[in-house]
């Protein structure tokens, strides 16, 4: 599967120093430092309605991380998934009458044209969970030579027991992980299964769904976590430096697949950390597919909105926090925009040789784009009100902006 076009980023004096982000698994601060090259791997969508504001703030801060990093000095390396078969996929499917195989191109398309307009850098490597069955039939095998997965009516589930490590990364008690197992697609009341929390390696084949050839596993397809780690495993290996995603992934999908790993691997950790993405609300509720109560990218592109201004509304907010999209919210974002365009129109500019050197200070500290953002203002406010005589400040904020904070200006 093919990604999006990258963005040219700009060169800028000097260096920016290690990022510290807030690490799930720890509940704490860690300080990477990664070798020449980064790896990074984030949970990417199901394409059955793409892309809302909820997916764009989560990608615009994975984004942050890689352009830190390459500004570090780094080379990144990283890997997304689209998870082109499972049961959302199918039931609007279903309940539209489209084939969806047809339903999961569309908004995969419409979402690598999303991207783009944010100004996204893309993935090396950008892959689907149909295109990846052929990697993850030999980790059930193994899983279940292992005896680290059984069999349940056809279907094969992974045994969390078999993972000394499981409940790591999200930290979370016995009974909290059964009632999100049951809101975000585990079964924990299905019986037979040796632990309520066991989740789904291998779908045996079902009438009217789509099903392969498994091998031993016999037709049908993979479960939703032994996708990502068969992917971040051929691409990245074990104990890659960031796993990344919105809030609502750490359980289970993050735990099952760190469980998934280690058990395969013998190794700890999967991921050196977990880091997650806040939850964007509308009308006063979660934004979410189910609700319908989605604002999307596309949407606002066709209304004429500038994606550099929907960018700057997403940076706004700390990754971390839960926030509600608003009128509001957009309109500051697009006077923003215009502001920071006005200053660096001017042929001479106030001094601003600070400005890389706070937003690098700002984004290294847990991706605090508020902070940056702020820092552009200042000298926006400065160069508007004042002026100044260096005709190269007015280039090097915009090389900055652009660079750091994927804002064309």
């Amino acid at each position: 599967m093919y990604a999006w076009p990258a963005p040219n980023v700009p060169a800028l004096p000097g260096q920016g120093p290690d990022l510290t982000v807030h690490d799930t698994a720890s509940g704490g601060r860690v300080t990477l430092t990664p070798g020449p090259v980064a790896r990074l791997y984030v949970c990417g969508i199901t394409p059955y309605d793409a892309t809302h504001i909820g997916h764009a703030a989560t990608y615009t801060a994975f984004d942050l991380v890689q352009r830190v990093w390459l500004d570090a000095g780094h080379e990144v390396h990283f890997v997304q998934n689209v998870t082109d078969v499972d049961d959302p996929l199918l039931e609007r499917a279903a309940d539209t009458g489209e084939d969806w195989r047809a339903l999961a191109e569309r908004e995969t398309s419409l979402f690598r044209e999303d991207m783009t307009a944010l100004r996204v850098l893309p993935p090396r490597h950008y892959c689907g969970a149909v295109e990846s069955i052929p990697l993850i039939i030999p980790l059930v095998e193994r899983l279940r030579s292992h005896c680290a997965a059984y069999d349940l009516e056809g279907d094969v589930y992974f045994s969390v027991d078999a993972d000394r490590h499981f409940g790591s990364v999200s930290g979370l008690d016995a009974a909290a992980m059964r009632v999100l197992s049951a809101q975000r697609g585990g079964d924990p009341e299905r019986p037979g299964k040796k632990n309520p929390l066991d989740p789904l390696l291998w779908r045996a084949a079902r009438p009217g769904e789509p099903s392969w050839d498994g091998g031993s596993l016999g037709r049908g397809r993979p479960g939703w976590h032994i996708e990502c780690v068969a992917i971040a495993l051929e691409h990245l290996g074990m104990g890659f430096d960031m796993q990344g995603g919105g809030f609502d992934l750490a359980f289970p999908h993050h735990e099952m697949g760190a469980s998934h790993a280690q058990v395969l691997t013998g190794d700890h950790p999967y991921a050196t950390s977990y880091v997650h993405a806040g939850l964007v609300a509308y009308d006063g509720e979660k934004m979410s597919k189910s609700k319908g109560n989605l604002v999307f990218v596309s949407a606002l592109r066709n209304d004429g909105v500038d994606p550099a201004a929907i960018r700057l509304a997403l940076l706004a907010n700390h990754y971390r926090t839960h926030w509600e999209w608003t009128d509001a919210v957009l309109a500051d974002a697009v006077a923003r925009l215009a502001r920071w365009r006005a200053a660096v129109s001017r042929p001479d500019g106030a001094p601003a040789d600070e400005v890389p050197r706070r937003i690098r200070a700002a984004l290294a500290d847990d991706l605090d784009a508020p902070s940056a953002l702020t820092a552009v203002d200042d000298w926006a406010e400065t160069q508007l009100a004042t002026g100044g005589d260096d005709p190269g400040a007015p280039g090097l904020v915009s090389r900055a902006v652009d660079a750091l904070l994927g804002v064309a200006i």
